[in-house]
């Protein structure tokens, strides 16, 4: 009898196409899941991959059952969070995602609500760049992910939770010259600090400065803020930086947040889910969670007024 660990154990290995990286996947040894393939291709009475040494190349009829597999596994991960609803809002493991951009910033704050108002619950964090997440969530790695939005995938509904300004970050001594300037025209004459390609932030930024006539091959990237934020510092360039990060980002003795006087950059973090997912509710008193954390970082590190 085909087995749900046989069709996880394919599954992985049909995305992977890698027995090492799949038996990493699932947690467990490669010559189990060598062993459970070849149990299910022999239940099934057809060859499903082509071994190549560690590496696998997938045979036709490996194809359609791994695709069979994936929509049998998701069915199976909805009927267990049926039953996991039974038991009241946000109980039992939720896999929640969240980007970096967010993740330092937020998440103790919502631990500690978590364990005070839903001490059942498992919270299991991973935090990676966007299109990683949205995978993840898709292929149902993920239960929900904590990002900036819009995600522009049919299978994944939204919750909008905050809106998050962008400031302007400078050299302390810049500050009041900044003050002075049109901030607009002047962003576009300096050297722009920014994440590595893959973080959503970078984009968001460079969207915002190609309205400014910025030209991207002034921008540098850098792994983490926390570089970025003393590049800017040492007077290297600017920055664009949200402002949920500038309380933990910036040091006041050498760096300035200059606020644009009127129609500010921002982009909305909010909470996404799989449209077919039956957690829907615990979704949403998660994002209400999440938003009640916020509020009282709304006044935390503000800027100086333009």
């Amino acid at each position: 009898m085909v087995t749900i660990r046989q069709l996880r154990y394919f599954e992985a290995l049909a995305r992977t196409k890698h027995f090492g990286m799949a038996a990493d996947h699932c947690a467990v040894t490669q010559p189990a899941i060598s062993m459970q393939i070849k149990e299910l291709e022999r239940e099934l009475g057809v060859e499903l991959v082509e071994r190549r040494g560690n590496s696998i190349a997938m045979t036709v009829a490996g194809q359609e059952i791994a695709a069979r597999a994936e929509a049998i596994l998701s069915q199976v991960r909805e009927l267990s969070d049926f039953a996991r609803q039974q038991q009241g809002v946000l109980t039992g493991p939720l896999r929640l995602g969240i980007i970096p951009s967010v993740a330092p910033y937020l998440l103790p704050a919502i631990l500690t609500e978590v364990a005070k108002h839903y001490p059942a619950l498992d919270l299991q964090i991973r935090e990676t760049q966007t299109g990683a997440l949205v995978e993840e969530l898709i292929r149902g790695d993920l239960d929900a992910a904590l990002l900036a939005l819009p995600i522009q995938q049919p299978q994944v509904e939204t919750m909008a939770l905050f809106d998050d300004r962008f400031l302007i970050a400078v050299r302390i001594q810049a500050a009041q010259d900044w003050a002075n300037s049109d901030l607009r025209a002047r962003i576009g004459q300096e050297r722009l600090l920014l994440l590595e390609e893959g973080h959503c932030l970078r984009d968001q930024a460079l969207q915002f400065c190609q309205i400014a006539n910025m030209q991207a091959r002034k921008a540098l990237g850098a792994a983490s803020l926390t570089t970025i934020m003393q590049m800017v510092a040492a007077g290297h360039g600017i920055t664009l930086l949200p402002e949920l990060c500038a309380q933990a980002e910036v040091d006041r003795q050498r760096v300035a947040l200059i606020e644009f006087p009127e129609d500010a950059p921002m982009r909305t973090v909010g909470l996404a889910w799989r449209r077919t997912s039956t957690r829907k509710g615990d979704f949403l008193a998660l994002g209400n969670l999440i938003r009640s954390v916020k509020q009282p970082n709304e006044d935390a590190g503000k800027p100086a007024a333009h």
